[in-house]
């Protein structure tokens, strides 16, 4: 995959399950339940995804477990989840394999103590970010009761990745006065030493996100999930072109590789991995560039080690696949 065997994949977009509920919603009706199934399945088949009966023997084994395996399995260096039933589960889980996980805190921030909750899950938890999601957040990001959750971020310089777009499966959510990565703008303003993550390329909101990064320094682009989004969009977009694109207006050091990796049986999703690394290499990014987008970046975000070599041939294009 890469032309440094030394380099290894660090994914910061994972998910260990939600709590449940992650935020108070109406039951679907029964025909928007019947839809959304009916297109997940057309997804699973058309991707090559196994069936959700297609458990395999480790099914018995503790979830952490499994997913330890699947990095090994596919050589990954290490994953960042942005999501657990809990805070504190979450903690404890990634703490069985602290070379391999790391995770962000996920509670809604609304809530009367958010703030508190997000210092105590830095300092006595470990967790190393923030994770919302804007079409489930009811305040305005720039809401005056906010600032104590994004000046404890700021002073720690904690970074924040936050859900814009399409949320859900069919039948999910379209409109709401949070859908657009524009509702960061303010406070991404007011508060520069804050590293906003905006995941999926915005997610159908890909103009507006651009125009975010533009005027903001400290917005980052996530690559996570299929982005099959790209398909319903009004004019011609694809993997290649939200790469090109994004790194001709940011460069290489503000995106960051992401997968969206949910559970089981599906598991790692490799293929987005490979087809991401193929787009980078199609557009002759250097191996430096490639190391950084699929690793450094995110590394560097969560304070984490960063390998100390340097690419051979680091001068010139990739042109390996």
């Amino acid at each position: 995959m890469f032309q440094n065997p030394n380099f290894s994949v660090f994914d910061i977009h994972g998910h260990l399950g939600y709590r449940e509920p992650v935020r108070p919603r109406k039951a679907q009706h029964p025909l928007i339940r019947q839809y959304a199934g009916e297109r997940s399945e057309r997804m699973r088949l058309s991707w090559d995804f196994p069936s959700p009966e297609d458990q395999a023997e480790e099914a018995d084994k503790p979830l952490i477990d499994r997913w330890s395996d699947e990095l090994d399995k596919y050589a990954i260096g290490g994953m960042n989840f942005l999501t657990g039933l809990s805070n504190e589960i979450l903690a404890e889980q990634i703490g069985k394999h602290p070379n391999k996980f790391t995770g962000f805190a996920s509670h809604p921030i609304e809530e009367e103590d958010a703030a508190g909750q997000l210092k105590a899950a830095v300092d006595e938890l470990g967790l190393r970010g923030y994770k919302l999601f804007g079409p489930l957040t009811p305040l305005p990001f720039d809401a005056p009761s906010l600032e104590p959750v994004w000046s404890f971020a700021a002073e720690r310089r904690l970074p924040v990745l936050i859900h814009f777009g399409l949320l859900g499966h069919a039948g999910g959510i379209v409109h709401h006065p949070n859908i657009s990565p524009l509702a960061i703008f303010n406070t991404a303003r007011k508060y520069p030493e804050i590293p906003f993550i905006i995941p999926h390329f915005g997610a159908g909101y890909y103009q507006e996100l651009l125009h975010l990064c533009w005027s903001c320094p400290n917005v980052y682009v996530d690559t996570s999930g299929s982005n099959q989004w790209v398909r319903w969009m009004p004019y011609e977009l694809n993997l290649e072109l939200l790469f090109r694109n994004t790194f001709e207006l940011i460069g290489p050091e503000r995106i960051v590789f992401g997968t969206d990796a949910m559970g089981f049986p599906r598991g790692y999703p490799y293929r987005y991995l490979q087809d991401q690394v193929r787009v980078c290499r199609d557009l002759r990014f250097r191996e430096s560039e490639i190391e950084l987008i699929f690793g450094n970046n995110a590394r560097r975000l969560l304070k984490l080690d960063i390998p100390t070599h340097l690419s051979q041939g680091d001068d010139d294009r990739a042109i390996h696949s």
